[in-house]
């Protein structure tokens, strides 16, 4: 049993890992899953407390994930359009046109959001380009933390 658990759970990291980058698939849930099925083996353990942060750290990254953007929008001067630009460019960006529908997505809601608010090109294409490095920053987070899942359960092989 052991073997299928560490086969799926290997699975789950590999695939958490390239689900930061290929939207539809949530990376770090997947990737925590990984960790907790190498937790029912009798081979690799983690304490309570490992467990505990990490799951606090999956869903607070999750949730910034969605947030960085229009962060990112409000940063660089966005107006409320921009952000609601943004809002609608990340979800519509999921459906059309994947994956560069989720790398241009918020990109061009803001900048279509804060042209429609009556703003200057420049105006816009400064808030689109927030919106675009706040998605960014998201994106390297949830690499970051998957790639920590991933030296955790490799470095619990060794």
């Amino acid at each position: 049993m052991d073997v299928v658990l560490l086969i799926i759970s290997i699975l789950c990291l590999v695939i958490g890992f390239i689900g930061c980058i290929i939207p539809g698939l949530p990376g770090p849930p997947l990737s925590y899953a990984g960790i907790i099925l190498l937790q029912f083996t009798d081979k690799i353990q983690f304490s309570s407390g490992q467990l505990l942060i990490w799951f606090v750290i999956v869903v607070i990254v999750q949730f910034l994930d969605y947030l960085t953007p229009i962060i990112g929008t409000k940063t660089s001067g966005g107006s409320k359009w921009g952000v609601r630009g943004c809002i609608i460019g990340v979800f519509l960006g999921l459906f059309f046109y994947p994956p560069w529908g989720i790398l241009i997505g918020p990109f061009i809601g803001t900048f279509l959001g804060e042209l429609v608010a009556g703003n200057k090109t420049h105006t816009a294409l400064k808030a689109g380009l927030g919106a675009f490095l706040g998605f960014l920053f998201g994106t390297i987070t949830k690499l970051i933390v998957c790639s920590i899942f991933v030296f955790y359960a490799i470095k619990a092989f060794f």
